[in-house]
């Protein structure tokens, strides 16, 4: 890994680079020989996160590396803050590693949420069942099954045994991959057996000679076999943006898929007449614990969207 805090004779020129952690208006950004650089916004009008793809200078005269523009989005991820505004998270993902384990106890919905903003957004999803030499309950093992049922790609896994983690290899290989989930699912151990080395804390990538900005945003790091990963701290609890959401399904595959037949096209599968996603729940073809987790999704979504509403913003 080459690394500069100047820029030497590459004043003035302009550079592609790629968002590696970013706090602020500061980043860190790996250039496309390879080389990483502190960069700064040239702009306050600039969001970039983690992925983004940018496009950088270094100011000949200050020795600093601007950022200046950002590149086409393929993808992005979004969560919603208290006061239910779309706060992007990562960018240009192709999928998603919703992780799990034993212990803690799996919070399934946090799951759903982040399945459903990940199917919202166009990126693929894989539910990974970790520690799996250790024994999730019965009543989580039926729960992951009914996920495994809507679609959802899953894979058991085990860093510290080795179980999985071949298959999962494969999964990444080429693909920008984001790591999430509850803390202490052991992503750090995932992360350390898919980059050996990957110790640097993200407070030591945002030093400067200003001093160091220290956060716990998201990291990326190459893949050794192609790709990149990108991990995430540990969540209690994930909220959607709301209006990042798919309208009528918002991201549950087995609503998608029941919607189109409903009788009303406006459906949203609460309490209206001949609802097809009350009816397979009731007759047990949906999980019971999905449309729970529909539901309050669905109550969430307007509680964030009336935040929102003209004057209360």
């Amino acid at each position: 890994m080459k690394n500069s805090s100047t820029g030497g004779n590459l004043a003035g020129a302009s550079r592609h680079g790629l968002v590696l952690v970013s706090h602020g208006l500061s980043a860190r950004v790996r250039l496309d020989d390879g080389t990483e650089v502190l960069a700064r916004a040239a702009g306050r009008g600039l969001q970039f996160v983690c992925g983004d793809e940018v496009s950088c200078d270094c100011d000949g005269r200050h020795a600093q590396w601007r950022l200046h523009a950002i590149g086409a989005r393929r993808s992005a991820l979004y969560r919603s803050n208290a006061r239910g505004r779309a706060e992007l998270v990562a960018a240009n993902l192709s999928l998603l590693v919703v992780v799990v384990a034993p212990r803690p106890e799996p919070d399934l919905f946090v799951v759903d949420r982040y399945l459903a903003a990940a199917a919202s957004a166009g990126i693929g999803a894989l539910l990974l069942a970790h520690k799996a030499d250790l024994d999730f309950t019965p009543a989580v093992r039926t729960e992951l099954a009914a996920l495994a049922a809507t679609g959802c790609a899953t894979l058991p896994c085990s860093a510290r045994s080795g179980q999985g983690l071949e298959e999962l290899r494969l999964r990444l290989r080429a693909a920008t991959v984001m790591l999430v989930g509850q803390s202490g699912v052991g992503k750090s151990s995932l992360l350390r057996a898919l980059v050996p080395g990957a110790e640097a804390a993200v407070g030591e990538l945002l030093r400067s000679d200003a001093g160091r900005h220290t956060t716990s945003a998201a990291r990326l790091y190459a893949l050794p076999g192609g790709g990149a990963l990108i991990d995430s701290p540990g969540v209690r609890d994930f909220a959607p943006a709301p209006e990042m959401l798919d309208e009528r399904s918002l991201g549950f595959a087995e609503v998608a898929r029941l919607a189109p037949h409903c009788r009303f096209a406006d459906c949203r599968h609460l309490q209206e007449p001949h609802c097809a996603v009350q009816a397979a729940m009731a007759a047990g073809e949906m999980s019971a614990r999905r449309y729970e987790s529909y539901r309050r999704l669905r109550r969430l979504r307007g509680q964030l969207l009336a935040r929102l509403a003209p004057g209360r913003r």
